[in-house]
């Protein structure tokens, strides 16, 4: 392998900077043109001279606008005129399927979301038959899942109870949120914590207190908040008992008759 040999620069086409300017103003207003950012040598007398964009929207990009000459010419071609982003240059986010830009509370009344097929998330309720085979009834999959009273095709497949508690346990209704941090003790002590089944009981539970945040939401073990069910004023901050009423015996109070 060969390294790639550097192209000189070629003098008539690096001074070529106002042709390329005028060249550039012919298809762009003068107020999206700003100042001239270098040139770059393409390759034997091609020249591709840069200049700043001014366009709203378009901070860091540049317009290239790229001349030629013919051997032995003293006057040098335009190629083309672009406009491309530079190394700071504000451009589209990576683009990414519909279904994966898809947010909690996306959803609207009436919108669906298909469950693929072979989403490792779920796996089949139960399967009849080999579980080598790739053909399997789903007629007879669906009689046995109703027989034994699971009413669901697919359930839950360890990566997809996985991710859930990893999902769970890092976002806003683990240990680490700042409600959290800041409460005076941890879900699991609590009198609200309704327990889950299955294995996620082993870490996660329900909220049921009505003034706490977390209300019907699912909370890790190490969760907390200040709704507590054992959370105690601090005695400073208790409300100051009334002094005993004080009886009247010198005077006497009128009182209305009808």
């Amino acid at each position: 392998m060969t390294a790639a040999r550097s192209v000189k620069p070629d003098s008539v086409g690096v001074g070529a900077v106002d042709a390329a300017r005028e060249a550039l103003l012919e298809l762009v207003d003068a107020a999206d043109v700003g100042d001239t950012l270098g040139y770059v040598a393409e390759a034997e007398r091609v020249t591709t001279h840069l200049f700043a964009c001014l366009r709203p929207g378009y901070r860091g990009w540049r317009w290239a606008v790229t001349v030629a000459r013919a051997p032995r010419m003293k006057v040098v071609t335009v190629d083309e005129v672009v406009l491309l982003p530079g190394d700071d240059a504000i451009i589209a986010p990576p683009w990414l399927p519909y279904r994966d830009r898809i947010q909690p509370g996306d959803l609207s009344p009436g919108d669906l979301l298909p469950t693929e097929e072979d989403d490792p998330r779920l796996v089949p309720g139960y399967l009849s038959g080999d579980p080598g085979d790739d053909i399997v009834d789903q007629d007879s999959v669906r009689e046995v899942i109703y027989e034994l009273g699971l009413n669901r095709l697919r359930v839950l497949s360890l990566e997809g109870r996985d991710l859930a508690a990893e999902r769970w346990h890092e976002g806003s209704h683990g240990p680490t949120s700042p409600l959290a941090l800041a409460a005076p003790a941890t879900c699991e002590t609590c009198g609200f914590l309704v327990r889950l089944a299955g294995p996620l009981s082993q870490a996660f539970g329900v909220c049921a207190n009505a003034q706490a945040n977390d209300d019907g939401r699912v909370v890790s073990w190490d969760h907390g908040c200040g709704a507590h069910s054992e959370a105690q004023l601090a005695a400073k901050s208790q409300p100051q008992p009334l002094p005993d009423p004080v009886l009247d015996t010198l005077g006497y109070d009128e009182i209305e008759t009808f």
